[in-house]
């Protein structure tokens, strides 16, 4: 046992340590309870971000391999072949700068004659990388600036199908991720690269903009919004609505005022609190984190409210943060627990280059970000303010906003087809195609399926918004659909005409969808939808018909599999 005189000087000794309790050896303080993290460091705070953005990626890259081949593939509704072609001509025919700075994309450097195999490719070596960190926690700048590079390559060939303001939103994200890492190392907790403060309010940054610009775009978009009356339609209109979307739909007027005040409060006072302090910034942390959850419960908004949970992540330090860590020797916390001390005790680490030439590349990481932000910045300034546009084909800082609008009617185009020879008998018998998860069957419930993107269906939202003429693909569907075309067939749910002939015409008739009230007559027959026919989206088409719209536009006539 120590003498009392030496217990004595050994506590004198630590009387003067910023933190006292911290005995990162041991883990323990002095009184024997688990050491406290301190505040302002963010060791865990990286793992946790890389694991939520690797959980992103994984799953876009999951809907790129699963629907890729289908959309944009040989043989897809808008093939990145014709596009890239068509980039090609405009610039005069060459593959030059001028080409690969509009559409950047590694499949510029690839064989076009196999351009499933490309398009499988990039997204699987996105689906290996991702999974690789979120099971790790792990990454360095290569790994990051990879699947940023792939992802990139595919948004700007998507075309319309990768026109949403989440892909550029993951860009983004994914841009600042790259340089949490160290150039190689592979560690949890790279020791020579701590987490740069420059990064971190990079994301912050990117959290501030992204609520502030959705709730401007809201105050000077739908009147709706300014009279309180938006979420009265917004379940039921909502492009891919969930079962429990249903019944919030018939909350009483005065929740629906509350959530569209809560709303205005997240979007346009709460971003504000980054600026205020750790503790404010903390609790916009969890409230926007809180405000995601709530929309990932209401909705099938894609990944996108996942993915901008991860940017908010970076209001949490490792004080924060270290309750979801276990404790014990030799564990992630106990380790941090360990750098802090080191960090207090001892001498600043040596300015090696390596540290040097680190934080000149964060210097100018976050010289190039406020660069950026200036169009971006006088946006958000701007009555005329637009959302979700990039300002550089790199998509590095862009603008954001959603819902600036709110339809109050549900409209939905409805594919039918039919082995009748004549399209206009009386006795014809029309069937309905049925998509994944858009609205049709009226018994059908409506799907549960975020964070994962039904690309389809949600153009089949807007393009009911359109007429056919504004949206090519559609027709291109329908002949595929008239060659009972498996590819294409892949992405719906339910083909009247499997295992028999194909249709001999296919239309596209317009309906207005509501909800069924709950405990009303339609729900007591099993209907979550009713629906009114409004007229023709397109009239009756046969194969000859299509045949010199397929050819005008480049697209391979469909043969009847």
């Amino acid at each position: 046992m120590a003498a009392p005189g030496e217990s004595l000087r050994r506590r004198k000794a630590g009387a003067g340590d910023p933190e006292p309790e911290a005995s990162a050896g041991q883990g323990r303080d002095l009184k024997g309870r688990p050491a406290r993290l301190r505040a302002g460091t963010f060791w865990l705070t990286r793992i946790v971000l890389l694991r939520a953005l690797a959980f992103v990626y994984f799953v876009a890259f999951l809907v790129a391999f699963h629907q890729n081949k289908q959309l944009i593939g040989d043989r897809g509704l808008l093939p990145c072949r014709t596009y890239l072609q068509s980039v090609q001509r405009h610039f005069g025919g060459r593959v030059g700068w001028d080409a690969l700075s509009y559409a950047p994309t590694v499949l510029w450097l690839l064989d076009w004659s196999h351009m499933d195999a490309n398009l499988d490719a990039l997204a699987l070596l996105g689906l290996g990388i991702s999974s690789f960190i979120l099971v790790s926690g792990c990454a360095n700048m290569v790994l990051m600036a990879a699947l940023w590079v792939l992802y990139m390559s595919l948004v700007n060939v998507g075309q319309i199908w990768y026109s949403f303001g989440w892909e550029s939103q993951l860009l983004e994200t994914g841009f600042l991720g790259i340089f949490l890492c160290p150039l190689w190392t592979l560690s949890a907790l790279p020791r020579g690269t701590p987490t740069s403060r420059v990064v971190v309010w990079g994301f912050r940054w990117l959290i501030f903009r992204i609520m502030l610009g959705a709730g401007l775009i809201k105050i000077r978009g739908d009147r709706c919004w300014r009279d309180l009356t938006c979420m009265d339609f917004h379940y039921e209109t909502q492009p891919v609505p969930n079962p429990v979307a249903y019944f919030l739909h018939r909350s009483p007027w005065w929740f629906h005022r509350f959530e569209t005040l809560s709303n205005h409060f997240l979007e346009l006072v709460v971003p504000f609190f980054i600026f205020l302090g750790r503790r404010m910034c903390i609790v916009h942390g969890a409230l926007q984190v809180l405000f995601q959850v709530v929309l990932i419960i209401s909705g099938n908004l894609s990944f996108l409210n996942w993915l901008t949970i991860v940017p908010s992540l970076a209001c949490f330090d490792d004080a924060t943060l270290g309750g979801l860590f276990p404790s014990g020797p030799g564990r992630l916390k106990d380790q941090v627990l360990k750098i802090q001390e080191e960090e207090a005790r001892g001498p600043g680490a040596l300015r090696t280059r390596g540290r040097v030439a680190r934080g000149m590349v964060n210097l100018a990481l976050g010289v190039l970000v406020a660069w950026l932000s200036i169009p971006v910045v006088l946006n958000l300034l701007s009555p005329r303010q637009v959302m979700n546009s990039s300002f550089n084909p790199l998509r590095i800082v862009n603008t954001y906003g959603a819902f600036g609008s709110i339809t109050r009617e549900r409209t939905e185009v409805i594919l039918q087809g039919t082995a009748s020879a004549n399209a206009s008998a009386p006795d014809a018998t029309w069937e309905d195609y049925e998509f994944k998860c858009k609205p049709g069957d009226l018994r059908r419930r409506p799907c549960l399926i975020s964070p994962y993107h039904h690309r389809l269906d949600w153009l089949m939202w807007f393009a009911a918004f359109q007429t056919y003429e504004h949206n090519e693909w559609v027709i291109h569907l329908a002949g595929k659909l008239l060659a009972n075309d498996a590819q294409a067939l892949s992405l719906l749910a339910r083909n009247p005409f499997e295992g028999r002939d194909p249709p001999r015409w296919v239309r596209g008739e317009h309906y207005r969808y509501k909800f069924s009230r709950p405990g009303g007559r339609h729900a007591a027959e099993g209907k979550w939808w009713i629906r009114r026919r409004l007229g023709p989206y397109f009239p009756p088409l046969s194969r000859q018909d299509l045949r010199g719209y397929f050819t005008s536009r480049e697209w391979p006539y469909p043969e009847p599999e």
